[in-house]
């Protein structure tokens, strides 16, 4: 998943704390978490549909194949609802450590906008939260030998 952050598998699956941060009068942050297959998609889709080279000297051969997409999976959840979701894949309860967001410019809520990107490369993120953390943790615990995986 993209912004969610690996040790917290760790830590979660070892028993050890979890910091969970949540906003002003105590609202709980919420992120558009994209499994890494769909933006791999997006990746791969960008680089299919790249325009020409500019070329030198001032002469214009296509248009220019630098361009920005956002990619997304365009439902946010909450940190906790993903916090759960783990748990439950992982068999087991999270110690969360609530802290209130340190005012460092980070924001309480994400949510790609991904018209551009479904316009001009097709893309469709086809994965879920639910299905990308259980695919996630099956992967995760084969690979780090924590416990048996998930079926």
């Amino acid at each position: 998943m993209i912004h969610s952050r690996p040790t917290h598998g760790c830590n979660l699956g070892q028993g050890k704390p979890i910091t969970v941060y949540r906003g002003k009068n105590h609202v709980d942050l919420a992120r558009d978490f994209t499994y890494i297959d769909d933006i791999v998609k997006g990746c791969i889709g960008s680089l299919d549909t790249s325009g020409k080279s500019t070329g030198s000297g001032g002469k214009k051969r296509g248009p220019a194949p630098y361009r920005i997409f956002n990619l997304g999976n365009t439902s946010p959840v909450t940190v906790p609802t993903l916090v759960s979701i783990l748990e439950r894949h992982l068999k087991v309860k999270a110690k969360r450590n609530i802290l209130d967001m340190p005012g460092n410019g980070d924001v309480p809520f994400t949510h790609a906008n991904i018209s551009s990107a479904r316009r001009e490369l097709g893309y469709k993120p086809t994965t879920d939260l639910q299905t990308g953390l259980k695919k996630f943790v099956k992967w995760y615990l084969s690979y780090y030998g924590y416990g048996k995986p998930v079926n």
